[in-house]
């Protein structure tokens, strides 16, 4: 299947039919994320959409005006429905614009089918777009079948700034943390202060394994800095008030996982910050991923 590669403003990106997903993205030949083979597979989600929910559904089980619904169990190690229903799916280009420009852009549609465990109908459109302020992203989701559903989306993008990525700085301004258990399900909401996870004042991840979501945003961005220069992920707050951080602790994967996200890990049991799309109801949310170049 086609990738579709859109230049403008010092970026490349290339965009994959594969999970709707940012396969490449470089500034003036710097690897800005992660990539992966054209041909597939995507490796940890790397560069790809998350709808209609971002993160873990907990034990893949959650009740929603209630009616009890169970969901395929994807992260069977841990037991949970693990980052939406598209981000193996294959999209529609329904538009682009290829050619070496100041605004190029490609826009891709999937409409999420009722199945087992999200019995509703959701059409999705995200559209990459290019310019001397990075990639931006925008993800609309429009509410085509005649039950309210729930909701939360965001993108899984790895940001790659060097290749020991725990030595670069890493600048997020989170005051609060959600903490997990074992298997990775929220436990309780803390301050940063209190935790090995305050990176307020930028500081390298070193050996702190984090694969946590954050809140409490003085600014929508996280920043990787790096002596070559760095890259950085925003968003607006209000529209997206969580982001999960990974450094890939124990993976064989390069990389620091950014994930701006509409809501927590397992919003559709506790219900904080999800979405509820009723019938012919649209919602959106973007972000932007651009280069920054080296202090001094």
């Amino acid at each position: 299947m086609p990738d579709f590669t859109i230049i403008g403003g010092g970026y490349e990106a290339v965009i994959s039919e594969r999970g709707g997903a940012l396969r490449a993205l470089r500034h003036h030949g710097r690897d800005l994320v992660t990539s992966w083979p054209e041909e597939g597979p995507i490796p940890y989600f790397s560069g790809t959409v998350l709808a209609p929910w971002p993160n873990r559904v907990v034990g893949g089980t959650y009740t929603f005006e209630g009616v009890r619904h169970d969901l395929p169990i994807t992260e069977p190690d841990r037991g949970h429905a693990l980052h939406g229903l598209v981000s193996d799916r294959i999209w529609t280009c329904a538009e682009v614009l290829d050619v070496e420009d100041d605004h190029g852009f490609v826009r891709l549609t999937h409409t999420i089918e009722p199945t087992a465990g999200y019995p509703f109908r959701i059409a999705l459109e995200v559209r990459y777009a290019v310019s001397d302020r990075g990639l931006t992203t925008t993800l609309t989701a429009h509410n085509v079948g005649e039950e309210a559903a729930p909701y939360g989306c965001g993108p899984h993008p790895w940001l790659l700034a060097g290749p020991r990525v725990q030595e670069y700085e890493l600048d997020l301004p989170a005051g609060q943390v959600l903490l997990t258990d074992e298997v990775l399900a929220p436990r309780t909401l803390e301050d940063v202060a209190a935790t090995p996870y305050d990176f307020r004042v930028p500081r390298a991840a070193g050996d702190t394994a984090v694969d946590h979501a954050f809140t409490g945003l003085t600014d929508g961005r996280v920043r990787l800095r790096g002596p070559d220069g760095g890259v950085e992920v925003s968003w607006n707050p209000a529209e997206m008030p969580w982001v999960q951080v990974c450094t890939g602790t124990g993976l064989a994967h390069h990389g620091l996982a950014v994930e701006p996200m509409t809501c927590p890990p397992d919003a559709f049991n506790s219900g904080t910050d999800l979405i509820v799309l009723k019938p012919g109801d649209t919602h959106e949310a973007g972000w932007t991923i651009a280069a920054f170049a080296p202090e001094g």
